[in-house]
């Protein structure tokens, strides 16, 4: 009986909620190397200023950052290269639409590794907030914290 992998690897794109409204999301599945998936496992990647295109019906995530991996030789992979996103037809077809609309982009928000050993990655079809709208989400978080302090006495 084959034991579970417990990988509790999961890295946020933090700068998402506040600068976009999310709408809908999605579970990709990603194409990597050898070595990109090992850095991952390790936790070595952000996804900071990261973007998803559509090209010729293949989902693309861009200026992803993997770090190296320390032990690999000359076959370690190129840190931000484009990495192909694998989702379904209908999925596809339904993140394509919403991104043929004026204002709306594709933003990964988690990257994961699930119960099989698999990098996974969640997008999410956003709009971009305008100013007074990240004043909002500011003034609600400092709410929300002054309730949790006044309930924590």
């Amino acid at each position: 009986m084959k034991e579970k992998i417990s990988n509790n690897i999961q890295i946020k794109n933090k700068r998402a909620t506040f600068d976009y409204e999310l709408l809908d999301t999605f579970t990709a599945g990603i194409v990597l190397t050898g070595t990109e998936i090992k850095s991952i496992r390790l936790g070595k990647a952000s996804l900071v200023d990261t973007f998803c295109i559509v090209d010729k019906g293949e989902l693309w995530v861009k200026n992803m950052y993997i770090a190296e991996y320390f032990y690999g030789t000359y076959n370690n992979h190129v840190s931000r290269r484009d990495r192909k996103l694998l989702l379904t037809k209908k999925e596809l077809r339904k993140v394509d639409n919403a991104v043929r609309t004026s204002g709306f982009t594709i933003i990964p928000t988690k990257l994961f590794i699930n119960e099989k050993g698999l990098a996974k990655i969640i997008i999410a079809i956003a709009k971009g907030k305008k100013e007074y709208d990240k004043r909002d989400s500011i003034k609600e978080r400092d709410d929300r914290r002054e309730m949790d302090r006044a309930f924590k006495r």
